[in-house]
């Protein structure tokens, strides 16, 4: 249990701050993941505090941590050279005059899901939707919080659902099913999410107001966004969409006169640097989960979990308890899934529970626990190009809070019967 108590201790800091503070904002996440990293260095027994600090250092520059980084990197030198050279600005535009006021709020989310679908990533489709969200909360007033919550949803409806997922390949392959049947049971889940999530944002989107007077679109300016969302859409490497998302921008930046050269580089310099706060608790929070790891934390869940189940239904609230806490300690849907995927997989031969079922709770559970992280890459992607805290985005996550609640109803209703 010591193990885990870094959680704790980084969840008490901030809100204990906060309260402080009288702002649940005010406190930099930064500084309560420092804390709670140098208590987890601390209590770590039994060796000496220079092999602590190594076990930290492997768990922040860990191949996914750093990967993540660099799309960070990248996504903040694009979305400010957008930015500055007009792109968002043509493209918000452009979506306020094709469509009508009552239907951009179930339009963008419409598109985060067909788009996350199409590339199977949450991030990709967080990273190419977010500014334009931005940029449509700024024209019409609606709550950025909200909007870009909006668009975090959208993204991890694919995420748990696309073939071509990380999350679906891997609970496809440690369950032993297929992909399509995977498919077949998980949409029955992720299917009224969705709808009942478009239909709330219709009704809410009756109140949203586009101005009066709308600029020219300036159609060349769409340009680096079309080719961003075209090149995801058919499976470009995340990196290679955003360095050619940069090179787009900042070519008819120039020739269209918005910037010159150094202009250019300085937007650049300026979204890296907008970057950093969140780069800083990525790599804070993979050092302090590498500790956590290394000290048996989540050994001592699957323990404590599986000990004690009851009955298929007992096992199925086990295997979602398993993944939601795996993710809490990793951060990383596709890493939690690697982590518990076989016990899973154990305790679904054990109770006679259909494997397309188990694949399906694991990767939509997983997905679920992901949207709510704030140290997760979505909610810090999407917090760090709109310029807000993860926290304010949390409390308008409609989506994963549908996905989660019709999953358990699933479990305590057997549904969907055809594989119960």
């Amino acid at each position: 249990m010591l193990a885990l108590s870094p959680f704790i201790i980084f969840m008490v800091v901030y809100l204990v701050g906060s309260l402080i503070a009288g702002d649940f904002y005010e406190l930099p996440l930064t500084v309560a993941f420092l804390i709670a990293s140098a208590y987890a260095i601390g209590i770590t027994p039994k060796i000496k505090l220079r092999e602590r600090i190594n076990i930290f250092s492997r768990g922040a520059g860990d191949e996914n941590i750093m990967l993540m980084i660099w799309i960070f990197v990248l996504a903040g030198a694009f979305a400010t050279t957008a930015s500055k050279m007009g792109a968002i600005d043509a493209t918000v535009n452009l979506t306020l005059r094709l469509l009508p006021a009552s239907m951009l709020l179930p339009g963008l989310f419409l598109a985060a899901c067909f788009i996350s679908l199409s590339i199977g990533t949450s991030v990709g489709t967080v990273v190419a939707l977010t500014p334009v969200a931005v940029g449509i909360a700024e024209q019409t007033g609606f709550s950025l919080p909200m909007i870009v919550a909006l668009v975090v949803g959208g993204a991890f409806f694919g995420d748990n659902l696309s073939f071509i997922s990380d999350t679906t390949i891997v609970a496809t392959q440690t369950q032993g099913c297929k992909m399509n049947d995977k498919f077949k049971a998980n949409i029955w889940l992720a299917a009224p999410a969705a709808i009942l999530v478009l239909v709330a944002y219709i009704f809410i989107g009756q109140g949203v107001q586009v101005p009066a007077y709308l600029p020219e679109v300036e159609w060349y300016k769409v340009i680096p966004y079309v080719a961003v969302l075209v090149m995801a859409i058919v499976g470009v490497n995340v990196l290679i969409v955003l360095f050619i998302g940069i090179l787009l921008a900042g070519i008819i930046g120039i020739a269209a006169g918005s910037f010159d050269a150094i202009g250019w580089i300085g937007a650049m310099g300026n979204g890296i640097m907008g970057m950093s706060e969140l780069i800083i608790v990525t790599l804070l929070a993979g050092g302090m989960l590498a500790l956590i790891r290394y000290n048996g934390g989540i050994e001592y869940l699957i323990r404590a979990l599986t000990i004690r189940i009851r009955g298929k239904r007992g096992a199925k609230f086990t295997i979602a308890l398993l993944v939601i806490l795996a993710d809490m300690c990793t951060a990383n849907n596709t890493i939690a899934l690697v982590t518990v995927g076989p016990m899973a997989k154990e305790i679904a031969d054990k109770y006679g529970i259909d494997k397309r079922i188990s694949a399906s709770l694991l990767d939509t559970f997983s997905c679920f626990t992901q949207g709510f992280l704030p140290y997760g890459a979505q909610l810090l992607m999407a917090a760090g190009l709109a310029h807000i805290t993860p926290f304010e985005i949390m409390g308008y996550l409609y989506y994963p809070i549908a996905l989660g609640i019709i999953a358990v109803m699933g479990i305590l209703f057997n549904y969907p019967r055809r594989y119960s």
